[in-house]
């Protein structure tokens, strides 16, 4: 679309209306002048390589192609590798059993209720969910482990618990927060828990 017309005294550019109507003026060009809208997008040797290098290896003909239907990998998420495939599955396993878990520690608290010992309700919700139960269908070396790393992490808890209180009475905290408070109410829950799973030890 160019909007040239040849002179004796050169080329000019027609004289063209503004979308607000004003017009614009003729102006005069040099020889060999390509409006800008008409100049080639510049492209570079390798832009051009690839464009024109078949998508196809040689020798290989479209139609051969066309029987083949591109199937996807098995698991259904195209792309993945086996390990990102493994990770996947290892994640939706723990996920199953943490829910599992935690079903189970909450059966077992409803358990308590029912059986009357409605005053620790409170106490005993918190400590199941600090530490949730060990799932039934583990080897005897993992649950063993895992009731191992329960043990130590209510003892560090009990400490912790054993600290605050000697801070309080030494008169290091004047007035403990509610999460201070709440975990010295939660003493006596840990410590059963934690005889619990040393007699099942």
């Amino acid at each position: 679309m160019s909007f040239e017309k040849e002179n004796c005294r050169g080329k000019y550019i027609a004289s063209t209306q503004r979308p607000d109507g004003t017009w614009r003026k003729q102006r005069r060009v040099k020889e060999g002048y390509v409006p800008q809208e008409e100049v080639p997008v510049y492209e570079n040797k390798y832009v051009k390589f690839f464009k024109s290098k078949p998508e196809l290896p040689p020798g290989l003909s479209p139609e051969a192609t066309a029987l083949v239907t591109p199937s996807r990998p098995e698991g259904g998420e195209p792309g993945l590798s086996k390990t990102a495939k493994r990770n996947l599955k290892r994640k939706e396993k723990r996920r199953q059993q943490q829910e599992r878990g935690e079903a189970e520690a909450l059966s077992r608290t409803l358990e308590k209720v029912s059986l009357g010992e409605t005053a620790q309700l409170p106490s005993v919700l918190q400590g199941s969910q600090a530490a949730p139960p060990a799932a039934p269908d583990l080897p005897d070396s993992a649950a063993t482990t895992e009731k191992a790393k329960k043990i130590k992490n209510l003892k560090k808890k009990l400490r912790q618990v054993e600290e605050l209180q000697q801070r309080i009475q030494a008169g290091e905290v004047s007035q403990p927060s509610k999460e201070q408070l709440e975990k010295l109410a939660r003493r006596r829950a840990l410590e059963e828990e934690l005889e619990d799973l040393e007699l099942g030890l």
